[in-house]
């Protein structure tokens, strides 16, 4: 009994925290919802870019809340919003203020599936031997799983967030490879964006991105490789 309680206590409070976030959203800018809509449906990065920066000294504050936003929902690709942070704030801080806004969005969406899905999540799996085995492994290589997935630039969040939420993945886990492998994928996501929007000023910077980028993927998958070979000895 106690226990239903507490777990209605803590869905009340998140639908709470999430009204606040959006109304407070709205708030800044009624008509911000409709504006980065009709953006997005334009496909005009260096024009969602500017808007961002027509919000002056919030525009920081207005990019990290509308990447966390955006990367919680899962859609539409970060990346949009990665590439319009390097463009407004330089490369550098740009991708750092993404990386940041984009795992504190993959921490909403987890707490948001785990609260409210996991219990539904639970029937479904204990009725199926596969399921109830791929469950319980999530909770011992869930880590290093999520690590990886995160590594891959353009791999849809959603998907990655769900997963993460609706396994026994620990928040922890979850949460500490969503930031370390979502550093390389932002960067690289950013970088290949800015570089392709802004590639009259600098056209031989993308094509070795791209390069470096693949050969340290190559390094990575190799050494993961050989680390669970070990770790299976």
């Amino acid at each position: 009994m106690m226990k239903e309680h507490s777990q209605l206590a803590a869905k009340g409070a998140l639908v709470l925290a999430v009204v606040f976030l959006f109304g407070g959203f709205y708030l800044a800018d009624p008509g911000a919802f409709y504006e980065i809509w009709y953006l997005l449906k334009r496909g005009e990065v260096l024009e969602i870019a500017a808007y961002i920066h027509s919000f002056g000294k919030g525009a920081a504050v207005f990019a990290f809340v509308l990447t966390a936003v955006m990367n919680a929902v899962g859609f539409p690709p970060a990346m949009i919003f990665s590439t319009a942070c390097t463009l407004i704030f330089g490369i550098v801080p740009g991708i750092l203020l993404a990386w940041a806004a984009e795992t504190v969005g993959a921490g909403i969406s987890f707490i948001f599936f785990r609260t409210f899905f996991r219990d539904s999540a639970e029937k479904l799996i204990s009725g199926n031997r596969k399921l109830k085995e791929w469950d319980e492994k999530s909770r011992k290589d869930g880590f290093r799983v999520m690590l990886i997935a995160r590594v891959i630039p353009y791999f849809p969040a959603a998907a990655l967030n769900a997963f993460g939420a609706l396994s026994k993945m620990s928040f922890r886990d979850y949460l500490l490879a969503s930031f370390i492998g979502k550093f390389p994928a932002t960067a690289i996501e950013a970088l290949i964006g800015h570089d392709t929007v802004t590639i009259h000023q600098n056209p031989m910077r993308l094509g070795v991105v791209i390069g470096i980028s693949i050969f340290l993927y190559v390094i990575f998958f190799i050494w993961d490789k050989r680390n669970r070979k070990v770790s299976e000895e």
